[in-house]
C-alpha cells in the first residue's frame, strides 16, 4: 500500500529499454498466439524519428500482455515500464492504461495476483510526488483490486490520509465524491458496514445545494438512508437530517422521509401508525420490519429516559407501555439499551424502577437547551449554598478560637496580650511556630 515517495532505480538508456520492453511483449503476444506482433520494430522506427511519446503509445497499447507475464517476471516488466512512462511529462496519457491493466485479472497467477497488482500500483503511486494528481486515478484502481481482493485490512491504515491526499490533489468535488464512492464499495463488499456508511456520508456531503435533487442524489440518499435504518447499531440520524440531498427527498420520496422523521424523533406509536398508514410498504422496500422494531424500540426507551427530568427514574410498567412488552420483558429491553450505549443507569427490581445516570437526546432542541440550562442554575446554586456553608464555618471557627484566646488571656493576668498577639501574629504568616 502507500508509504513515503520512493524512487525507483533501473539501469540503461531509454533506448536500450523500450527495445528490452518491446522484444518481450512481442514474445508474450505471440506465445499467446499473435504472430503479427511487431511492437520492437514499430518502437524502434519511431525511436529515430525522436519520438518518445509514440514509443510510450505503442509500448502502453500493448501492456495488457503484461497481465500473462510469468509471476517471477510480473513485478520487473510492469516496474520497467513504469519507468520508461516517468520519461515523459504527459504521464496523464499513459498511466491510467496501466492502472485500468493492474485493475483486471492476472492470468498468469489468479490466486496471487492481487497482491502482484497492488504491488506495482503501490510503486507508482510512491513515485509520484505527493501533490501529483496522477496519485488520484493509482489510488482508485488499488481500491478496484482490494475490492476484488477483499483485502479491506491493507486499506484500513491508508484511509487516515485520504482527506490530506484530497487537499494535495486538489479535487473538485466531483472527484471527491468519487473516491469516497469507490472507498464505500470496497468496505460494503467485507462487510463494513460503518465504514461505508461514514464514506458514503461524505459523499454527499460533496453535493452541490443546486444539485440535491438530482438523480445521483436522490440515490445516494436513499442508499445512505436505508443503511443507516438497518445498520444495528446506528442510532443518530442527525447526521442525515443536516444533508440538503436527504431533504429533498422530502419531495421526490415522501415516504422514506416520513420513515426518517420518526427514526429520528419519533416513538414507537408513531412507528406502528407508520406501519398501518402504508401496510406492506416496508417488505416491498426489501426493509427488515423485525430489525426496524427493535431499533425504534431502543429509541423509544432513551427518548422516555431523557424525559425524565429530574425525577431520573422510569417504573418499569412505564417502560412495559412505551414499548408495548410484557413486565417481564422490560429489564432485558433495559439491558440492551444500555450494551447500546443510549442510556446508563442501574435496575431496581425491589422497587420496579430504573434509575437514569445518563441518557441520550436524540433530537437536541431548544427545549433541550432549556434543560441544560435549568441543570446549570441548579448546580451553579448549589454550589453557591455550598461555598457559603464553607465560609460561615470558617468565621465561626475564627470566632471560636478568638474567644477561647480572650479567656486565655483573662486567666493569665496580664499574659493574654502577648498570646493574643502571638496567635495574631502566627495567623499572619510571621514565622512565628509556637504560642508565646
Amino acid at each position: 500500500m502507500p508509504a513515503p515517495t520512493t524512487t525507483l532505480l533501473i539501469e540503461g538508456t531509454f533506448d536500450e529499454l523500450v527495445d528490452e520492453l518491446a522484444q518481450y511483449i512481442d514474445n508474450l503476444k505471440k506465445a499467446q498466439g499473435d504472430e503479427s506482433s511487431d511492437i520492437q520494430a514499430e518502437c524502434a522506427q519511431l525511436i529515430q524519428e525522436n519520438k518518445k511519446d509514440d514509443v510510450l503509445k505503442k509500448l502502453v497499447t500493448g501492456s495488457p500482455a503484461l497481465n500473462q507475464a510469468p509471476e517471477k517476471e510480473f513485478i520487473a516488466a510492469y516496474n520497467l515500464l513504469v519507468h520508461l512512462i516517468k520519461q515523459s511529462p504527459n504521464l496523464n496519457m499513459f498511466l491510467p492504461r496501466v492502472c485500468q491493466n493492474l485493475s483486471s485479472p492476472i492470468q498468469s497467477s489468479p490466486s496471487n495476483g492481487a497482491g502482484l497488482a497492488l504491488s506495482i500500483l503501490s510503486t507508482v503511486f510512491n513515485t509520484l510526488q505527493s501533490d501529483n494528481e496522477n496519485r488520484y486515478h493509482v489510488f482508485l484502481a488499488i481500491l478496484r483490486v482490494i475490492r476484488g481482493s477483499s483485502n479491506f485490512e491493507t486499506l484500513k491504515p491508508q484511509l487516515k490520509n485520504l482527506d490530506q491526499w484530497l487537499v494535495q490533489w486538489e479535487m473538485d468535488e466531483e472527484d471527491q465524491r468519487k473516491l469516497y464512492l469507490a472507498v464505500t464499495d470496497v468496505a460494503s463488499e467485507v462487510g463494513e458496514e460503518e465504514q461505508a456508511y461514514q464514506y458514503l456520508i461524505r459523499a454527499l456531503r460533496t453535493i452541490p445545494s443546486n444539485e440535491a435533487s438530482s438523480e445521483e442524489a436522490r440515490e445516494l440518499s436513499l442508499r445512505a438512508l436505508k443503511s443507516a435504518l438497518t445498520h444495528p447499531s446506528h442510532y443518530d440520524f442527525q447526521d442525515l437530517t443536516d444533508l440538503d440531498s436527504i431533504q429533498a427527498l422530502r419531495n421526490s420520496d415522501p415516504v422514506y422521509f416520513q420513515l426518517l422523521e420518526i427514526f429520528n424523533a419519533d416513538l414507537l406509536d408513531d412507528f406502528n401508525d407508520f406501519k398501518d398508514e402504508h401496510d406492506g410498504w416496508i417488505e416491498a422496500e426489501g426493509l427488515d420490519s423485525a430489525a426496524l422494531n427493535r431499533k425504534m424500540r431502543l429509541l423509544t426507551l432513551a427518548s422516555i429516559a431523557a424525559s425524565t427530568g429530574q425525577a431520573r427514574s422510569l417504573p418499569y410498567a412505564h417502560i412495559a407501555k412505551a414499548l408495548q412488552i410484557p413486565l417481564l420483558d422490560v429489564e432485558m429491553w433495559v439491558i440492551d439499551v444500555i450494551r447500546a450505549g443510549l442510556v446508563e443507569g442501574k435496575l431496581s427490581q425491589l422497587n420496579q424502577t430504573f434509575l437514569i445516570h445518563r441518557s441520550t437526546y436524540r433530537v437536541f432542541g431548544e427545549n433541550q437547551w432549556r434543560e441544560v440550562a435549568s441543570r446549570l442554575d441548579m448546580w451553579r446554586n448549589s454550589l453557591v449554598g455550598v461555598l457559603q456553608v464553607i465560609q460561615n464555618e470558617k468565621a465561626n471557627f475564627i470566632a471560636q478560637k478568638e474567644q477561647e484566646l480572650r479567656e486565655v488571656d483573662a486567666k493569665m493576668n496580664g499574659a493574654g496580650l502577648g498570646t493574643q498577639q502571638s496567635y495574631r501574629k502566627q495567623r499572619r504568616g510571621d514565622g512565628e511556630a509556637d504560642l508565646e
